[in-house]
């Protein structure tokens, strides 16, 4: 015995497989448009993803703990949006392209510059100790950026610091993990924030004429008098970087001072925080679907996407059973005869329906009267004529009747005409 096989999905399966995969295919395109689907940020850099110890990532990490939005910037474009930007450009950058960065930021959040220190390569495998995980590095020296075009006026160095390995800002200190390589800044423009204690300047924020309450308090030294009108936010130089990489966030006197210059810059409002990693080498161009994604162009994709659920639901909930197509043109006599009048019609040619009709009813009233055949058809007319006026000498002429139906220009008065000729034709066939 064999009995017919069912089907193996039912609706409801079917239909969570469909919308399933929909919305996986949906959330690929997502992050495909956000650069999610690339390789990951974390390849040792010095930057706000990197997990070494010249990293960012803890940083980043604690102010999202701290409530804040955060996230990773891998469009320049960024750089224009509202918030607190930290940048952390290698020692390699480009000062032309920091300078633009900060400058367009600056009109709309504070920004936080950390420069550079560590040589840092990857973990060799020979060296990789049980349990390492990915992005830990191996520190491998010092460098000083050259940032040429940003900052002129401000120099840095590294060195050791002289007077044992403390830092010190308002109201509280900690220690540096590499006190013999310490990068310090120097410029007139520079308002100290947190000094060594040789009194190096490690972190510091610049004095251009703007009025920033939260800095001014951190400040170690009186700041120098503002000027009126200036609406530039704050620009924030973290020289040594061990105050707020991995590598210092060991120590939670280090955490501190990180989340303390994000409140100082921001003026104590809850601003979001964007670390850009364009200038690490993660940028990353416009295209369709990051487009797709971004407003304002998002609001016509998730109408695109209701769309396509209504259809697909549509689709997938049929209205009754399925109809079947009529066909173009209906078999037999009267829908040939309905088509052939339609095209009549629509051509506006009917002289081909009303004369040929009115010879066929001279031909038949000719016969039914039992008239020879007439030499020609006026002479077959008024051969109709006498006999029709000996019969019924109140109907109405055949000439006259046959004449309105020639030269009918519409169709009610070529029906009208013909009606009358089919009436004629009755009463003499009785």
């Amino acid at each position: 015995m064999s009995g017919q096989g069912g089907n193996p999905f039912s609706l409801r399966s079917a239909l969570l497989l469909v919308l399933g995969g929909a919305a996986l295919f949906v959330a690929l395109l997502a992050m495909i448009g956000a650069g999610m689907a690339g390789p990951s940020a974390n390849d040792g850099g010095g930057h706000g993803a990197g997990k070494g110890l010249n990293g960012f990532a803890g940083f980043a990490r604690l102010l999202e703990e701290q409530g804040r939005t955060v996230r990773l910037s891998r469009m320049e474009k960024t750089a224009g949006e509202p918030g607190v930007l930290v940048i952390t450009p290698p020692a390699y950058a480009k000062g032309a392209d920091i300078e633009r960065m900060v400058n367009r930021h600056r009109a709309t959040g504070p920004a936080i510059v950390v420069t550079p220190k560590w040589q840092a390569i990857p973990l060799p495998a020979a060296v990789r100790p049980a349990g390492a995980k990915e992005g830990w590095v191996q520190l491998a020296g010092t460098t000083a950026p050259q940032w040429q075009g940003f900052l002129d006026d401000v120099g840095v160095a590294i060195g050791p610091m002289r007077g044992g390995s403390r830092w010190q800002a308002q109201g509280f200190g900690g220690e540096l993990p590499v006190p013999a390589q310490v990068l310090t800044g120097s410029g007139q423009r520079l308002v100290p924030l947190v000094a060594g204690s040789d009194g190096g300047i490690l972190a510091a924020y610049l004095a251009d004429g703007g009025h920033y309450p939260g800095l001014e308090a951190m400040a170690l030294e009186r700041p120098a008098p503002t000027v009126q009108g200036q609406s530039l936010y704050p620009l924030v130089l973290v020289f040594e970087p061990d105050l707020i990489d991995n590598y210092g966030l060991a120590r939670k006197e280090n955490a501190r001072l990180a989340s303390l210059l994000v409140n100082a810059a921001s003026n104590g409002e809850a601003m979001s925080v964007t670390f850009d990693i364009t200038l690490n080498g993660h940028a990353r161009t416009a295209n369709l679907l990051t487009l797709a994604f971004t407003p304002p162009f998002l609001a016509a994709t998730l109408c695109l996407l209701l769309a396509a659920a209504v259809i697909g639901w549509r689709a997938f909930i049929r209205f009754g059973p399925p109809r079947k197509t009529a066909r173009a043109i209906a078999f037999g006599k009267r829908a040939l005869v309905a088509n052939s009048a339609g095209f009549v019609r629509r051509t506006h040619r009917l002289h081909l329906v009303t004369l040929p009709y009115a010879d066929k009813a001279r031909t038949a009233l000719a016969r039914a009267l039992g008239l020879a055949r007439q030499p020609s058809a006026e002479a077959a007319e008024r051969a109709i004529e006498r006999a029709l006026a000996a019969r019924s000498p109140d109907a109405q002429p055949f000439s006259q009747i046959a004449s309105r139906l020639r030269a009918a220009g519409t169709v009610t008065q070529a029906v009208t005409a013909a009606r009358e000729l089919y009436a004629l034709e009755r009463k003499l066939k009785r």
